[in-house]
């Protein structure tokens, strides 16, 4: 059996590999360093002790200033991975993501590149409330010169980040903080997954499933009840929502002929909404079921319990979802 660790620990080695592959690799964040334990859940724990706290730099609780300086150095050299603690937290810098890393390729005429990576971590299920856990990975996915990436494994969370930090403009890492203690196994040093790049986690024949994140594993969760129901489910993880791998899926639901999308963020205006016109667009006339749209409810996520659980989409809303989808309920 080989050796198994965490997601949090796959993210901390890519780190630590990238940066003693690259001196010009530099982690900026708050609380990021040992002396303050290695940020809120210990991710970056033993970096800054390994290689300085001038290449690991604790910053003040200031958002814009963390992208503004991660920014600046990407164009001076550097190959920057900033940390933004909380997703929710982003909104604090979004003029500086938005109108200076995501457009700084197309202003220079291609000249200044910024290879910039965001990190940051979100998720429900752990009753942080309203302004800690939600997804906003459809609002970079919108903003042209932005990638996004949404892991959901150990070999993924360590090769999408060393290819985000290979890449040469800005790239944002969502990481879903209730997986960060799942395990699976040990990635090899250098191990990357291409952006853009889908995996397919299940082959079937009568609905795909496209998911990315926390929600593959629900999907994956699903599997039991769909096939117990008699449907053959394929699953594909995206693993990059920007840009998405539109040949897989398109070549999936051809031959399916049936699409579920499901992912944590809200249902409105979210990722799958992309994914449902282009489908339709693409495959008009082969589909056998409309494309259905499976999220989180139109609302901020709920700290009471109860409530956050109802808001989520688990294993039972994919399963009952892609069942009616195939037999027409």
């Amino acid at each position: 059996m080989s050796a198994q660790i965490t997601v949090l620990q796959a993210y901390n080695q890519a780190l630590s590999d990238a940066m003693s592959d690259d001196d010009q690799v530099l982690v900026l964040g708050e609380d990021i360093a040992d002396p303050e334990e290695g940020g809120v859940v210990g991710l970056t724990k033993g970096l800054s002790t390994k290689f300085g706290e001038l290449r690991v730099r604790t910053t003040p609780i200031s958002e814009e200033a963390i992208i503004g300086a991660a920014v600046g150095a990407s164009l001076v050299g550097f190959r920057p991975v900033a940390e933004i603690m909380l997703m929710n937290f982003t909104t604090v810098a979004m003029d500086m993501i938005v109108n200076h890393a995501a457009k700084l390729r197309y202003m220079s005429g291609g000249q200044t590149h910024c290879p910039l990576v965001i990190r940051t971590m979100t998720g429900a299920g752990m009753s942080t409330g309203g302004q800690h856990s939600d997804y906003y990975e459809a609002w970079f996915a919108h903003t042209p010169g932005m990638k996004v990436v949404c892991p959901s494994t150990t070999e993924d969370a360590y090769g999408l980040l060393r290819s985000a930090i290979d890449d040469p403009d800005p790239v944002m890492v969502v990481e879903n903080m209730p997986i960060y203690w799942t395990k699976g196994p040990k990635p090899e040093a250098g191990h990357r997954v291409p952006l853009g790049k889908a995996n397919i986690l299940s082959p079937g024949t009568d609905i795909t499933i496209v998911s990315y994140s926390r929600t593959v594993l629900e999907a994956l969760g699903a599997l039991q009840a769909i096939s117990g129901a008699g449907v053959s489910a394929e699953i594909i993880d995206l693993r990059t929502v920007q840009p998405w791998d539109q040949e897989a899926v398109l070549a999936s639901v051809e031959k399916t002929g049936r699409l579920l999308i499901a992912h944590e963020a809200v249902v409105p205006f979210g990722c799958g909404a992309e994914i449902a016109a282009v489908v339709q667009d693409q495959l008009f006339g082969k589909l056998k079921a409309p494309v259905k749209r499976l999220g989180a409810s139109f609302n901020p996520v709920p700290f009471s319990k109860p409530l956050e659980t109802a808001h989520m989409t688990d294993a039972a809303k994919i399963a009952a979802a892609a069942i009616a989808l195939v037999k027409g309920e």
